[in-house]
């Protein structure tokens, strides 16, 4: 939260009863109270604070009392220079207060509300700041500064990084370039290896910071650099209790389980010592893992890649492990490392140095004399510091290079125009134990104040000089002798360096020096009691120093052994991090001067005794800091910590004023208040201060006049004011005392007005009173009297009724008796009858019930005796059958009848063994017979099949053969010609080989004719030999050229080298530190980088017959085996030609193998005669003259130029494997599948590509040869027939002619060649294509001949009718799309004929029948005859496709709307659309899309040329709709025909649905809609503030307070719209708008949507504004809100567009206007929550806490009313919404085109002549 502190300085002044004082308090500072007596002189005050409680206070003089308090309309200011007895000093600060909790106010939304703002007109912010400096340096080209300074924990880094995301957003238009996300990504590293948890703070800056974010001229950012000071090295090794070391440790530890950070062996933060003296290794609230991710996406996106990354870990855990190394006693105090030491091996191994080397060095240090080098065993104590030390180098020094590569990334290669630096340092700073760090700090604080008072003086000079006033100096405290006490010469520094520099040099030596030197100086102090400390009287308080450790701090030692064993580390960073020499002049120290850490100034210095101290380090930096602060202009932020426990919003009043007096803000605001702090314009004075003149003292036209003659009566000093051009100047106090005087005024006024106004009410109440009295009686009587009237009716009434109920009642009672009687007689008969019939209905079922019974008694006697009579059959017939079996039995047992019997069955059973045998020979006859049959009928069946098959198939194998036949013919015919085309191409060689053997021989007789003139030719031959050199001279420096890209390996090498010769040089310290004292030892310095060794090529090239590896070959060059197996590319020799498509063709199917193989051997051929020339040709080489008389140089230059080849294939397959791998796993057609057609097309290319560069560059090579051979050649033919001058052989051109003559006959017949075999091959191609068709057909003919053959009938039958059906279905396809084609033909033809006809039978004819005559008389050779008629138009133009640019650009492009605004509304569409409708009828498709595509880009770009014209983008809004309008009302859907006329009907489109470029115009529609919503928001943002709620429109309703330094900013616009105006201005605005929209004929609609979506943003901006602005949160300004919205809601209804929730959107600004004027107590929560419906919660409780009373009539809201409030609200529903302070400006609501169609008769249109538009034909 950023708010102004309220505090007060002791001001003299007559006190009376009722004064508002200050009262001192132990512990809230000061303490508010009332005077309850007037002050006469006396010793005791009797006062009553705040709370109630009374008290006395001891006055002892006048200078004692107790100081006054601002008046009640001053509280809760924000600028206190408006105040009467406190004033801030120019209002240049802002104090900052921690709240230790995270608030919503630095979101964008709130960026974008400050974002061009005054800084006086919005509440303080670090964002008004920020846009305070940005502006400055915008408008006067001033380079700015930001000093944020404050305590440890008092949220400085916070701020600073608040006001850097600032300058990136505002700068970077809302999207963050790659530069800004780099300023704001070096917070994250700065935050992770320079801050760490304190007691005060968990995330506290151990260093200061200094960051210039430099502008171009465009105010864009264009880079940063960062200056740091003054790192706390001691932390790495120690922390105090509850505190961490640097963020980074721990976050590397929270890592530690996870695979990537394995090699780093690190653990908890408990385990290592570094990190575990402070027990506090973790933090609420912060998760240290998620720290790490953010750390390294910050460090890629500055350009340090994952393995530099790993690097700086590995140090950082180098770190952690060389904490835990310990150390072990020796022998004589000595001190060893013990071997089974853990951590030390991996301490060497990640920093990558030799364990051994540190394991020696960590105990042992070098003593070096003038004679030998001494070793001397360290203590452990010593060790032990030594073992810190080194920790703390190596972070400082790893800091430093981070911050180095950081404003690396940052720098920007564009010049800088200016810049705004971000000063991140740490304030004054006192504890109960100050050494050399607090030392430092407190200078540099010394320094700042300095500078910041010399700003505030020099601004209130500048503001006396401006307004002419005369003043005297005013005297302020000036802390140059504190300076000149530290930095001067024999100063505390001084003698410091001095101490430092002597062998013997102690702690205490030093401070005796110091008593000497200083013991009489003003501002240093010896402490009485000790004589290890001095005390320094700073501007802000005394500071005691301890002096413990202040030489070793300042002398930062190292031992060089272990800086030197680190120089040899086997990891470049490591090395580079302590290397002595420094680099190359980088990238951020050419252009602006190398911007690295303070401290770092003579790193790594060869000898100790030039190496600068840190205390003359950070003089010097502290320094250059200051120049620059004073060449720029300053902006001071001071953070305050409200507390010490860091709890959220709790305030300790002790310890505020405490860091106010140590920032230097109370100093300065007794500076300011000692001139004339308070300052009124006249206006301002005299509106405020009006009630206390009289008539006769104002004079309207002279305001300055008016306060004159105001003042001079009320304040009778003339010293306590002063009158400037446009201000008054008043003393301190003199405020309050015109408040009193207007008080008091308001007062007796009050007190008058309610006199009267009493006296009037009761008069008024007691006529009242009388009157109601009067009324009362009359009223009285007539009541009485109707009362009796009414009781006489009432009893008359009473008597008939009763008369009339008696006898009602008689008669019912006897019908009911009656009634009674007939029901009962009704009951009892028909009881009767029930019995009576039940009786009856008894005695019928029992005679039922007999009948059955006897029945069935009847039949069970028949059935017994029926029964019985069987039985008795029965039996007799049992007693008869007895008998007779009895009889039989006893013939049975007879002799003769079984034999009778036996013999008659024998014969039966031969006879029907007889028979058996019979059947049995018949059955197996018949057997075989049926066998035989059936086989028979079956080979009958096959044979009738076969014959079938037979018959059928014979014809289609006659027509198979007799095309096979055929196309034999044809093949061996193209094999003819084939072979005849080969044979030409070896005549046409031959033919060029006699060729060139004619001028072989001519060439010959050419060199015997040269003979003659050798000696000529000598000389000439000299200069040809220079040229040859020179043409060698270019193809080395070429080939030389590819060796630059080892330059960097080359390098890297000479790093390398360097790192191993530290490593050497360390190695040989330690053999000389083990050898005797008296034993010689042979040193030898190593070498430096060895030329090229010829050893290994000499070797390879005496042993001729070594076995060559089969990838090994003599040459290097392009085409040898080794670069072929190296590349995808596939030989002649290696092609599938038995491959098609990616499958296997049989090989009996291949055509022409022969052919192949003759070409295949020619090839071959070419190629051995190929080889044979470059090997005879290397051979013969070149003349020894030709080159280089050096042996040695040629060696090399050939050494060189085999490894560039060398390296230059090895590059060649490095991109290959590299192309191959992208085309493995790139998705190149966007399908998800890796390494598809696409990828394989992509290789293919790739590989062609190749081919063809490594031909082009065989081609160079062989054309350089020749060119070297022919240049040979000419030279010896002219030494040996012309005299050595080569000038002789060309003497008349002979030469060059029969070299061009050469030249165009050999292209001749290469091109005739090329030809030949081009159209070879495309012949081949063809009969190859051919052939494949015919056995494709041929295999497929076979195939169905062989499966006819297998097949049965009934199959055979199938498979042909299938056959016959699939050709018969292709055939049918075929046949329907030729019919469908005829169709659209016809249907085309009959719409042209339809409109032919048309033509004809209206008025058209005669321009039909007139180019039928035209066509006659063409035909004739004699003119047309013309007929004039009167014409009737269809509502087209016609246009040549030509012109169509010309239509663009005339009716779009340059088409003004002043012209467009002087004809029908709409018409460039309506002419757009005509043109459409032309295209339509001829059915031209090309040409219609042509048409609406270049419309469409044309509307682009003539919107985005004229984006800044209101009127242009209207214009085109307006006929982008009527075009889109246009097209669906003609679209003949019948949802868009309902209001068209017959003649639109037939004029609707016939051939094209273009609602596909509906829906484009649609969203071109709604583009242009939000660029013209932009455009107008952007005309009405610098008014609407001042419309809404500044314009004043009640005079006099509202007294303003005192502006203090409001409007007074130097960054304020001199042409600012006043609120007078603003409220006219805004209105003029958005009636212009509505007239241009009326004037282009926007839709209705679409004019209602642009007006709500303006009235929104109006109530945004001015709500948005207003929750950030306490001077407007009042009652009698929500009055002139109220007030000034109501003009807007007029505004609305005189123009008819209230239907168009305009109103509605206004709302939450209207609701924020009843809120200031509602009243405010509990009994009105549950009426405001209501009325308060549009505002969220956060709006609502924030206007409510900013309602500050203007004036001492009004009260503040209650706390317990604002919590009433938010209890209440807390019932809503908690959405995203109800949570939002600030409104969305940039919100658009959703646009629609309602369709809105168009009366006008396309017929009655024609293209205006102004418009250029003659081309257009009208018909």
């Amino acid at each position: 939260m950023y708010t102004k502190v309220d505090l007060n300085l002791k001001q003299q002044h007559f006190v009376l009863r009722d004064a508002r004082v200050w009262i001192p308090d132990p512990d809230l500072v000061w303490k508010g109270a009332v005077l309850r007596e007037d002050y006469v002189g006396q010793k005791k005050l009797r006062v009553e604070y705040e709370d109630g409680e009374e008290s006395i206070v001891a006055v002892k003089e006048d200078i004692n009392l107790p100081p006054l308090r601002n008046p009640e309309i001053l509280i809760g200011e924000n600028d206190l220079t408006s105040l009467s007895y406190l004033h801030e000093p120019a209002g240049i600060v802002l104090v900052a207060i921690n709240p230790y909790q995270t608030l919503p106010i630095y979101d964008n939304d709130t960026i974008q509300v400050y974002s061009g703002q005054d800084m006086g007109d919005m509440d303080p912010h670090i964002f008004a700041v920020a846009e305070e400096a940005f502006k400055r340096m915008s408008r006067f080209d001033e380079n700015q500064s930001i000093i944020v300074s404050g305590e440890s924990g008092a949220g400085k880094t916070v701020s600073a990084k608040y006001a850097m995301r600032y300058f990136a957003t505002v700068c970077g238009a809302e999207a963050e370039t790659q530069i800004e996300k780099r300023v704001l990504a070096s917070n994250p590293i700065m935050e992770a290896i320079g801050n760490a948890k304190t007691t005060r703070n968990d995330n506290s800056s151990r260093f200061g910071k200094y960051i210039e974010i430099g502008f171009s001229r465009n105010n864009t950012i264009m880079g940063a650099n960062m200056r740091t000071y003054l790192l706390e090295k001691s932390r790495v090794v120690f922390q105090a209790a509850d505190e961490r070391n640097y963020h980074i440790f721990y976050q590397l530890c929270s890592a530690a389980d996870s695979p990537e950070y394995e090699c780093l062996k690190l653990n908890h933060p408990d385990v290592f010592f570094y990190t575990n003296q402070g027990s506090a290794p973790f933090i609420d609230g912060v998760e240290d893992g998620e720290d790490l991710l953010e750390t390294r996406e910050a460090f890629l996106l500055l350009g340090i890649n994952d393995v530099r990354q790993m690097e700086i870990f590995k140090i950082l855990s180098g770190i952690l492990h060389i904490g835990n190394v310990m150390f072990q006693e020796g022998d004589n105090e000595n001190c060893v490392i013990p071997k089974t030491d853990k951590h030390l091996p991996l301490m060497a191994e990640m920093l990558g140095v030799d364990m051994e080397q540190m394991r020696h060095w960590l105990c042992q240090r070098k003593i070096v004399t003038a004679n030998e080098i001494l070793t001397k065993p360290l203590t452990i104590s010593q060790a032990y510091f030594a073992r810190d030390a080194l920790s703390k180098h190596i972070y400082s020094s790893l800091f430093s290079w981070i911050v180095e590569e950081l404003n690396k990334a940052l720098f920007g290669f564009a010049k800088k125009n200016k810049f705004i630096g971000v000063l991140d340092i740490y304030g004054f700073e006192t504890f109960e134990f100050n050494s050399f760090e607090q030392f430092c700090i407190n200078y540099a604080n010394e320094k700042l104040q300095q500078q910041f008072c010399l700003h505030v003086f020099k601004l209130e000079q500048e503001e006396y000089v401006k307004e002419q006033i005369e003043w005297s100096f005013i005297d302020f405290y000036d802390n140059q002798p504190c300076i000149d006490l530290i930095e001067s010469k024999m100063g505390i520094l001084d003698l410091l360096d001095e101490e430092c520099k002597i062998p013997n040099g102690s702690d205490k030596n030093w401070i005796q020096k110091l008593y000497s030197k200083h013991g009489k100086t003003k501002h240093f102090e010896k402490p009485r009691m000790s004589q290890t400390s001095f005390i320094v009287h700073h501007f802000a308080d005394k500071v005691e120093y301890q002096i413990e450790g202040f030489l070793e701090k300042n002398r930062d030692t190292v031992l060089d052994e272990h800086v030197n064993i680190l120089k040899a580390s086997e990891f470049e960073l490591v090395a580079e991090l302590f290397h002595d020499a420094k680099k190359g002049t980088s990238p951020t120290g050419a252009a602006r001067g190398l911007v690295r850490s303070a401290k770092e100034t003579g790193r790594g210095a060869g000898s100790k005794a030039h190496k600068k101290t840190i205390g003359s380090q950070f003089r010097e930096s502290l320094n250059k800091l200051m120049e620059t602060l004073f060449s720029t202009n300053p902006h001071y932020v001071r953070c305050i910590k409200p507390n010490d426990d860091k709890l959220p919003f709790t305030f300790q009043p002790h310890r505020a004023v405490q860091q106010l007096r140590a920032c230097g803000v109370l100093e300065t605001i007794r500076i300011s208040a000692a001139g004339y702090p308070s300052r009124w314009t006249y206006p301002e004075f005299f509106q405020r201060y009006r009630v206390l003149a009289t008539s006769k003292q104002i004079q309207h036209k002279n305001l300055k006049k008016t306060c004159e003659n105001i003042l001079g009566k009320l304040i009778q000093d003339r010293d306590k004011y002063q009158f400037g051009k446009t201000k008054i100047f008043f003393r301190a106090g003199q405020v309050a005392y015109l408040e009193k005087l207007r008080s008091d005024r308001l007062r007796y006024c009050g007190v008058l007005i309610q006199k009267r106004v009493r006296g009037w009410l009761a008069r008024r109440r007691y006529i009242k009173i009388k009157k109601m009295v009067h009324l009362v009686q009359t009223y009285g009587r007539g009541l009485l009297a109707r009362r009796k009237a009414l009781f006489l009716r009432l009893t008359h009434a009473a008597i008939v009724v009763q008369n009339y109920w008696r006898c009602y009642h008689h008669r019912q009672r006897f019908l009911r008796f009656r009634k009674t009687i007939v029901i009962i007689q009704s009951y009892a008969r028909e009881v009767f009858a029930q019995q009576q019939f039940i009786k009856t209905q008894s005695e019928a079922k029992a005679i039922v019930i007999q009948k059955y019974i006897r029945s069935y008694l009847a039949r069970k006697h028949y059935e017994m005796v029926r029964h019985g009579i069987i039985k008795l059959q029965a039996h007799v017939r049992r007693r008869a059958a007895k008998k007779e079996l009895k009889k039989l039995k006893i013939e049975a047992r007879s002799v003769e009848h079984i034999r009778m019997v036996a013999k008659g069955l024998e014969n039966k059973i031969i006879e029907l063994q007889q028979k058996l045998d019979e059947r049995g020979k018949e059955i197996t006859v018949l057997r075989d017979d049926q066998v035989k049959l059936n086989e028979l009928r079956n080979e009958y069946t096959k044979l009738k099949s076969a014959q079938k098959e037979m018959a059928l198939s014979k014809d289609r194998v006659t027509e198979l053969e007799a095309l096979v036949r055929q196309l034999k013919i044809e093949l061996d015919k193209e094999r003819k010609e084939k072979g005849a085309a080969i044979e030409e191409c070896k005549n046409i060689k031959v033919e060029k080989e006699q060729i060139i053997e004619t001028f072989k021989k001519e060439k010959s007789a050419l060199k015997s004719e040269l003979d003659k003139v050798n000696e000529q030719l000598k000389m000439a031959g000299k200069g040809s030999d220079e040229n040859i050199k020179e043409r060698i001279e270019e193809v080395k420096r070429s080939m030389l050229a590819e060796f630059e890209s080892e330059r960097t390996h080359h390098q890297k090498l000479v790093k390398d080298y360097a790192r191993l010769q530290q490593r050497f040089e360390n190695l040989q310290g330690d053999m000389q530190m083990l050898s005797p004292p008296g034993m010689a030892i042979h040193r030898r310095s190593p070498s430096n980088i060895s030329n090229l060794s010829l050893e290994s090529e000499s070797s390879a090239s005496a042993d001729p017959n070594r076995e060559k590896g089969p990838d090994e070959e003599d040459d290097q060059g392009y085409g040898t085996r080794r670069l072929k197996q190296k590349t995808d590319r596939e030989s002649v020799d290696n092609v599938e030609w038995n491959k098609k498509n990616g499958a296997e063709v049989p090989a009996e199917k291949v055509v022409d193998i022969a052919l192949v193989s003759r070409l295949q051997n020619r090839i071959k051929e070419l190629e051995r005669d190929r080889k044979r020339l470059h090997r005879d040709l290397d051979s013969k080489g070149l003349p020894a003259d030709l080159l280089s008389n050096d042996p040695e140089q040629e060696i090399y230059d050939t050494i060189r130029l085999q490894e560039l080849e060398i390296e230059c294939n090895r590059l060649r397959e490095e991109l290959t494997s590299l192309r191959k791998a992208v085309a493995d796993s790139t998705d190149f057609d966007g399908t998800g599948m890796k390494g598809g057609p696409a990828a394989r097309e992509f290789k293919d290319q790739f590989v062609a590509m190749t081919d063809e560069l490594n031909r082009r560059r065989d081609e160079c090579i062989q054309l350089r040869t020749l060119l070297v051979t022919r240049s040979r050649g000419m030279a010896e033919l002219a030494n040996e027939n012309y005299g050595g001058d080569p000038s002789i052989l060309n003497e008349d051109g002979e030469l060059e002619m029969a070299y061009k003559t050469q030249k165009d006959l050999n292209k001749l017949l290469e091109n005739e060649l090329q030809k030949v075999q081009k159209n070879a091959e495309l012949n081949e191609k063809e009969l190859r294509s051919q052939i494949e068709e015919l056995k494709r057909d041929n295999d497929r003919q076979q195939k169905l001949i062989g499966q006819n053959l297998t097949m049965t009938p009934e199959a055979k039958m199938a498979a042909t009718m299938q056959h016959e059906i699939t050709r018969l279905t292709s055939e049918n396809l075929d046949l329907r799309e030729t019919i469908d084609k005829y169709q659209e033909q016809i249907k085309k033809l009959k719409k042209a004929l339809k409109i032919y006809a048309r033509r004809l039978k209206s008025t058209e004819a005669s321009d039909v029948q007139a180019e039928l005559e035209r066509e006659m008389a063409a035909d004739e050779n004699m003119p047309a005859v013309k007929h004039h008629r009167e014409r009737e138009y269809a509502g087209m133009f016609e246009y040549r496709k030509d012109d169509e640019p010309l239509l663009i650009r005339n009716l779009i492009i340059d088409l003004k709307p002043r012209l467009a605004s002087q004809h029908l509304p709409g018409l460039p569409a309506y002419i757009l659309f005509m043109s459409i409708r032309h295209t339509d009828v001829l059915n031209d498709d090309e040409k219609v899309r042509s048409l609406l595509t270049n419309t469409i880009t044309g509307i682009k770009k003539v919107v985005k040329k004229r984006q800044d014209d209101v009127e242009s983008v209207t214009l085109w809004l307006a006929n982008t709709c009527r075009l889109l309008h246009n097209l669906k009302q003609y679209s003949g859907e019948k949802q868009f025909q309902a209001e068209n006329t017959p003649q639109q009907n037939q004029q609707c489109l016939r051939n094209f649905d273009l609602s596909e470029y509906r829906q484009i115009l649609s969203d071109l529609a709604v583009w242009i809609y939000q660029g013209l919503i932009k455009l107008m928001e952007s005309k009405i943002h610098p008014v609407i503030v001042g419309a809404v709620l500044e314009h004043e429109a009640i005079t006099g309703l509202s007294a303003s307070k005192p502006s203090g330094l409001r409007g007074r900013q130097m960054s304020q616009s001199d042409d600012k719209t006043k609120g007078v105006m603003a409220l006219d201005s805004l209105l003029k605005a958005l009636t212009n708008f509505l007239r241009v929209l009326n004037v282009h004929a926007v839709d209705p609609e679409l004019v209602k949507q642009v007006f709500k979506q303006l009235f929104y943003f109006i109530c945004a901006n001015a709500l948005n504004n207003l929750l950030l602005r306490k001077d407007m949160c009042h009652w009698s300004k929500g009055m002139q809100m109220r007030y000034n919205l109501s003009h807007l809601e007029q505004w609305l209804r005189d123009h008819s567009l209230q239907d168009c929730q305009a109103q509605q959107s206004l709302e939450p600004i209207v609701q924020a206007s009843q809120l200031l004027q509602a009243r405010k107590t509990e009994a009105d929560v549950d009426s405001i929550c209501e009325m308060c419906s549009k505002l969220t919660t956060s709006q609502i409780i924030k206007i409510l806490n900013l309602y500050t009373p203007v004036n001492e009539f009004e009260e503040k809201v209650p706390i317990s009313f604002i919590r009433k409030i938010q209890e209440k609200l807390s019932s809503r529903s908690t959405t995203t919404q109800t949570q939002t302070l600030l409104m969305d400006t940039k919100f658009l609501y959703a646009v629609t085109f309602p369709f809105n169609p168009s009366s006008v008769a396309l017929e009655t249109l024609s293209a205006p002549l102004e418009w250029g538009l003659g081309f257009l034909k009208r018909i």
